[in-house]
């Protein structure tokens, strides 16, 4: 197990292309985080700087309060799991799963032990003959967790691990790798764009955006009080619906909408008096029955759950909005649903930062 201490990373391409900025966070033993965000923001490159398969351009990271900020990869104690499983297709899932342990030129009664542990634990003992091309992808990923288990190592890296999977394939691997970590008590860090993946798996997310950390926190902490504009419309499925309102003595003021605020909200709002803010509203937030017109495009009926698209006021000609309505709705294109706004959040324009 591992303490790990990111101390104003920094990741500077020779080309002087900045990946990173002043990443700093603090992870506890056993914890599992979660860096997400969209391609390009970094995430994957922090991992590798972690992994010591990037170079760190500035800042120090400790492992177990050991500077280990130069050290070369072999030397950290961490072992990560790669998008594509990286498999030696000439070997055995035994062979792959011992290899590392091989090279170590450990006792091969110990090796034998330790795979065939990790294979109980992963239900890979009855696969160890078999050549990786005999397996399917989430087998694969498997036996690529199994090597990184017979390592014991102090951190586990997993880096965008579920993303050549299939959507059955991925919930099924989620529920292994959350397993996992509940048996083990591994310090993880993982790595992924999904925010299924990081509202699930995650005891704390990290948020990334362009480089730069967003917020840190809990899944509940990011999803309910979201830090800006950026977190609030990654984090939730459906994206945050988000509107240009003007705060107007007890009243938000928009051309197609006006919303009493309530004497918590009029505090909260009296520096924006007269001014222009951000509104967002969660479409799980949205009810049916309400003063707020919407004239429905269309309707994706889900089960439990529909999710009406259309557009505010009933002319059709307002702002785009979705909502997610509880059960199973008819509406069909052109209808005029009234609608409500039944938990808000509120957002500088200028700064983008949440108003709390």
């Amino acid at each position: 197990m591992a303490n790990i201490s990111l101390q104003h990373l920094d990741k500077i391409y020779d080309n002087k292309v900045q990946a990173v900025y002043d990443f700093n966070l603090e992870v506890k033993d056993g914890e599992l985080i979660v860096l997400v965000g969209p391609s390009g923001c970094g995430k994957s490159t922090t991992l590798r700087m972690i992994a010591g398969l990037e170079d760190i351009s500035a800042g120090k990271l400790l492992l177990d309060g050991q500077d280990i900020t130069a050290a070369p990869a072999k030397d950290r104690d961490m072992a990560m799991v790669f998008q594509n499983y990286a498999l030696y297709g000439h070997m055995t899932v035994y062979e792959n799963m011992a290899f590392s342990l091989t090279l170590r030129k450990e006792d091969p009664n110990v090796i034998h032990k330790k795979v065939l542990a990790a294979a109980e634990i992963l239900g890979l003992t009855d696969q160890l003959n078999k050549k990786p091309k005999q397996l399917s992808g989430g087998q694969r990923q498997r036996v690529a967790m199994g090597r990184a288990i017979v390592r014991s190592p102090k951190v586990f890296l997993f880096d965008e691990p579920l993303s050549n999977l299939d959507a059955k394939l991925r919930g099924a691997t989620r529920r292994e790798i959350l397993l996992l970590h509940k048996r083990l008590h591994a310090t993880m860090l993982y790595v992924t764009h999904d925010q299924t993946e990081a509202l699930t798996l995650a005891d704390r997310i990290v948020c990334m955006s362009m480089g730069h950390v967003q917020q840190v926190g809990t899944p509940l902490e990011l999803y309910e009080t979201p830090a800006n504009l950026f977190v609030a419309s990654f984090i939730g499925l459906p994206p945050m619906n988000f509107f240009t309102v003007s705060v107007a003595g007890d009243q938000l003021i928009h051309s197609h909408f006006s919303l009493p605020l309530s004497g918590e909200e009029q505090a909260l709002l009296a520096p924006y008096q007269g001014k222009e803010i951000t509104l967002g509203v969660r479409p799980e937030n949205i009810s049916e029955g309400g003063s707020i017109h919407l004239k429905v495009t269309t309707n994706e009926n889900l089960g439990m759950n529909t999710l009406v698209h259309g557009a505010l006021f009933a002319d059709g000609k307002g702002p785009a909005i979705t909502c997610k309505f509880k059960g199973w709705c008819d509406y069909k294109a052109g209808d005029v649903v009234g609608v409500s706004f039944d938990k808000r959040h509120f957002f500088d324009k200028d700064t983008t930062n949440a108003i709390r």
